[in-house]
């Protein structure tokens, strides 16, 4: 196989348009790229050119001999999603993912999924239009990338923290560094003269909405979801219980989370939830301190894990092992990464019950898990099928779990520290008309409509837009829908114009850290 996409993936699809011979796709039940897990390339079409290797904003992909250790099944994962499936009755564990190329030959009649959007052709528009984005995450830049694209744009950025890029920098995990090399792409972005970001600038407090309107020819909401999904049991306000958006804002030295209390002298921890947040920050509690110094994390949580206690972390499912949201590459990266792991076997079905080659995949990984002995330094537990009834709380402090089986048993996980990754939600935006339902700007197409219709020049991207779904790159394909239908509306004469140009300027580059 000359060409590997390996677990960093965005899935932003900037691979796709550079390979000339159209052999990027997401898996072939998933033809929408936004809800894609990651990129595939097929083995029988990749003619070497290393034109994806270039265009990736992230490192992802690598020539198979090249592939460093812990990377090679990413081998067989990729030449999987173009076969048809293999006997799986069995499980050869000198073959863990129970794959071999050869078996593999290609299905001549098997439709793939294409590029999720096109090149953008010229803005049929004279003189200058300037354009407000609220926030500056992943889905801000991707849009003020689409919209730079025309020499008659101009883009002014409103961020309300001392530095931008949002979840790219502040919801990565530290010691994923390949994914955190997207804000390189941004930095280039945001290097334009074209583009303007206004750090500590909060919408509602320093500038109102009113204001952008007048100010800008159209504004793009993109202020993601910044709220938790709440954990509403029983004792859930004692102390000892967090969010894990709140953990990952700490240890990423969020401004908001800086000051976070986060107890760690104990030995057991429980993280309910088993999306990649979860496995994140579960990963960050085992991991040893040492290996983490050399990334990005913030020194009082590196001080704070230096004198951790916590020996064990359970990652708690609700639901079975098949049903579990973390992603294929988020598993691979635990399995593959010196990080102790243990599931019962009882607990992971069999692989051949999956319809679709990522979760057998996924099973298979579990199953390969379970056969390994159960570690004794610091290491985390998948726990699937237990469904949380209450917290015990002792002295205003958590002290453990208690959960229901599917047999209806009930049993006590101790839990000096639990943290609950259930998903991000959008709020409320003065002014504009949110779905309390979903969490999110009600829009089509990216264009915020109330009950009268299209709100004028009013449009989202983002979280906010769609949910907390997807990874960094769906927002590309997210912002290109919204960003599409605001140069349609331009074009059109809906939108007003800008009255002046603002001055072209070049915004010193902002660091990394």
């Amino acid at each position: 196989m000359p060409h590997v996409v390996t677990q960093a993936c965005c899935g932003d699809a900037s691979c796709v348009y550079a390979c000339p011979v159209n052999c990027i796709h997401p898996t072939p039940d998933e033809p929408d790229f936004g809800i894609a897990e990651m990129l595939y390339i097929d083995p029988n079409t990749c003619v070497d050119c290393g034109a994806c290797v270039t265009a990736c904003p992230v490192g992802a992909i690598t020539p198979s001999h090249r592939l460093t250790p812990g990377q090679e099944r990413f081998v067989d994962i990729n030449a999987e999603m173009y076969a048809p499936q293999p006997d799986t009755s069995t499980l050869d564990m000198a073959d863990p993912l129970g794959l071999t190329a050869a078996r593999f030959p290609v299905d001549p009649g098997r439709r793939l999924p294409l590029a999720p959007v096109g090149h953008p052709e010229g803005l049929a528009v004279d003189g200058p239009v300037s354009i407000g984005i609220v926030g500056s995450g992943p889905s801000a830049m991707y849009a003020a990338d689409e919209l730079l694209r025309h020499h008659q744009v101009s883009v002014t950025m409103y961020e309300r923290l001392d530095r931008p890029f949002g979840l790219a920098r502040f919801g990565v995990a530290p010691d994923h560094g390949s994914t955190r090399t997207v804000m390189r792409l941004f930095d280039d972005v945001a290097s334009n003269p074209a583009l303007e970001i206004r750090l500590r600038t909060e919408v509602g407090r320093d500038v109102t909405l009113a204001e952008l309107r007048a100010r800008h020819s159209a504004v793009i909401w993109a202020g993601g979801a910044p709220t938790d999904r709440p954990l509403t049991l029983p004792g859930a306000e004692a102390l000892g219980v967090t969010s894990a958006t709140s953990f990952v804002g700490w240890y990423n030295d969020h401004p908001d989370f800086t000051d976070l209390a986060v107890g760690l002298r104990v030995r057991e921890a429980v993280v309910i939830g088993t999306g990649n947040v979860a496995l994140d920050v579960a990963r960050i509690l085992v991991r040893d301190p040492d290996d983490l110094a050399g990334t990005p994390i913030s020194r009082h949580a590196l001080t704070a894990l230096r004198t951790s206690g916590v020996r064990r972390v359970t990652v708690l499912g609700r639901r079975g092992a098949e049903h579990a949201a973390f992603t294929l590459p988020e598993l691979v990266g635990l399995v593959d990464g010196g990080i102790p792991v243990t599931v019962d076997a009882a607990e992971v079905p069999d692989p051949t019950i999956a319809t679709d080659p990522t979760t057998r995949t996924k099973l298979r990984l579990l199953r390969e898990i379970a056969a390994r002995p159960v570690p004794t330094e610091p290491h985390i537990r998948f726990a699937f099928d237990r469904t949380p009834d209450h917290l015990e709380v002792d002295n205003g402090r958590v002290g453990g779990i208690s959960v229901t089986r599917p047999d209806g048993s009930t049993e006590r996980l101790e839990a000096g520290l639990v943290l609950a990754a259930i998903g991000y939600r959008g709020r409320p935006v003065p002014g504009l008309p949110f779905d309390e339902s979903t969490g999110t700007i009600r829009h089509r197409a990216g264009r915020i409509v109330d009950a009268d219709g299209p709100v004028p020049g009013m449009y989202v991207t983002g979280w906010i837009k769609r949910g907390p779904s997807g990874f960094i790159g769906t927002n590309k394909t997210d912002s290109t829908e919204t960003v599409t239908s605001l140069l349609a509306d331009l074009e059109a004469g809906r939108l007003p114009r800008t009255r002046t140009a603002r001055p072209r300027r070049t915004l010193l580059r902002v660091g990394r850290g």
